[in-house]
């Protein structure tokens, strides 16, 4: 990777994700493109506890790398724990915000002492991690705000102030969770012609006007107008309106520079791939499954990294996908139950033996990307949408909470593919999963997915596609900015 003397040379970017798998994955992919096109020293920090679930995870030699891709770690101020799961959100949203400038403060002292290491230049922080934006403003260097959500779902959060202050949230009482009120329509957002309350993300559906949840997204919220620039992990094409307006209101310079894993398979650079960030094992056995399968006859279920369901559940969308009849790869994670080990009948695994696979976590691009994939049944979660799209997959959408609310809405209605489930049961879960690989409404969404496949790979090849030339403006203009030459 060259000499100590360009090492020396190069800006030196930090980079801090929230601390859950789903803001990991794409904070890395980011870190790797900065390294790479950018010629960045990366120093990308975790905390702690993921740290050790990503050397059980992944080897205690994986994060080795490279002399100018370094890792280091904070603590996140939650009690100590080896338990291999997602830490519980809004407690980690918490301590985080009120425990780890310190800590963050300190390290960043520490690579500024260290002869071997160019002084740090800019910080990219996670749009949850805000904290950061003080020790940005102390050395007098650029941070950049990623917030790992759709341009959607980050204007939905910006509009929490709103809502309050047109008393929309907290909501009066329980009833108003179940008595229709989550319907109302709203029709005054930025960028989205009309949205139901229900559509927005999950954390206004609340009676306590100090929620603790409802509290951390205005504030970070209100913080991002300090950023000197945000990014977003989304193209142009896909989320026109709702980006453009998010330049009209009160933030930084907005850059889309998604999908991301799209603009990485320029990234020639062994090491550089080798560094993964999967805090779960992956078993890439269910790939060599699916070759044997034919082109868009699998269903693949996968409810990302935080969702939770009751057994009840669990076990209503096992026996739809059985009566379906449809081959489906279904991962789940050993957390995946609330409270109690994720067990499923043993009826349902007989009858299902020979067209279905159980995985506990799996390399999800690439199957995503697979052939045999004819549809997705998710969570919609950010990450796991945008990289549907990427593959052409239509998806059948069951939102957990945060903005996957949101990211349902606009899969079912705005980009036509998605279905949404409004109930677990396992009659509907088979009649939507037979729709979604066999009928004629999913055979519309195929077509429309793979228009945005198209589309999500014009914007990520270089030299002329929107994100790779935004990616470019955001090195040049923002990261590598001297604030002394203001």
């Amino acid at each position: 990777m060259g000499s100590l003397n360009t090492t020396k040379n190069m800006p030196h970017v930090v980079c801090i994700p929230y601390p859950a798998q789903g803001h990991i994955n794409p904070m890395l992919k980011l870190a790797k493109l900065l390294h790479f096109n950018g010629d960045f020293h990366v120093t990308f920090v975790n905390t702690e506890y993921n740290h050790k679930r990503l050397l059980k995870s992944r080897g205690p030699d994986s994060l080795n790398g490279l002399s100018s891709f370094r890792f280091e770690t904070i603590p996140d101020g939650l009690p100590e724990s080896d338990v291999d799961v997602t830490q519980d959100i809004p407690s980690l949203c918490e301590s985080t915000r009120k425990t780890c400038l310190p800590h963050f403060k300190k390290l960043l002292s520490k690579l500024n002492n260290d002869i071997d290491t160019p002084p740090v230049s800019c910080i990219v922080s996670d749009g949850a991690m805000s904290f950061t934006l003080d020790a940005a403003q102390e050395l007098n260097i650029p941070e950049v705000l990623f917030w790992t959500t759709s341009a959607c779902g980050f204007m939905a959060y910006t509009q929490y102030s709103q809502l309050i202050e047109r008393g929309l949230t907290p909501l009066k009482d329980s009833s108003y969770m179940t008595n229709g009120y989550l319907e109302t329509v709203v029709d005054w957002v930025p960028g989205i012609q009309e949205i139901r309350l229900k559509d927005l993300p999950s954390f206004m559906r609340t009676t306590d006007p100090n929620d603790l949840m409802l509290d951390f997204i205005l504030g970070e919220c209100k913080r991002a107008e300090k950023a000197s620039a945000i990014i977003l992990n989304t193209f142009d094409d896909l989320e026109h309106d709702v980006l453009e307006a998010l330049s009209s209101i009160n933030l930084p310079h907005v850059y889309s520079i998604g999908p991301l894993h799209l603009l990485l398979k320029e990234v020639t650079d062994k090491e550089l791939n080798s560094v993964r960030s999967n805090l779960w094992k992956e078993e890439p056995e269910c790939l060599e499954w699916l070759n044997s399968k034919e082109p868009n006859s699998v269903v693949y279920v996968n409810f990302g990294s935080i969702t939770v369901m009751t057994s009840e559940q669990m076990i209503e969308f096992a026996w739809g996908l059985a009566n379906s009849n449809i081959p489906f790869l279904w991962v789940i994670r050993p957390d995946l139950v609330a409270g109690e080990n994720s067990v499923l009948p043993r009826e349902f695994l007989e009858e299902t033996k020979n067209r279905g696979m159980l995985s506990s976590w799996c390399p999800q691009e690439e199957v995503l990307d697979h052939s045999a994939i004819g549809g997705f049944l998710t969570h919609s979660g950010w990450n796991s949408t945008l990289e549907s799209v990427c593959g052409g997959v239509p998806m059948i959408c069951w939102p957990f909470f945060a903005e996957q609310q949101t990211n349902c809405r606009f899969s079912c209605h705005d980009w036509g593919i998605g279905l949404e489930i409004e109930h677990v049961e396992r009659y509907k879960i088979e009649s939507l999963v037979k729709e979604l690989v066999d009928g004629e409404k999913g055979k519309e969404m195929k077509e429309k997915a793979l228009q945005w496949k198209k589309l999500a790979h014009n914007t990520a090849l270089g030299p002329n596609g929107s994100s790779f030339m935004n990616l470019k403006n955001l090195f040049s203009n923002v990261l590598k900015y001297e604030r002394s030459s203001k």
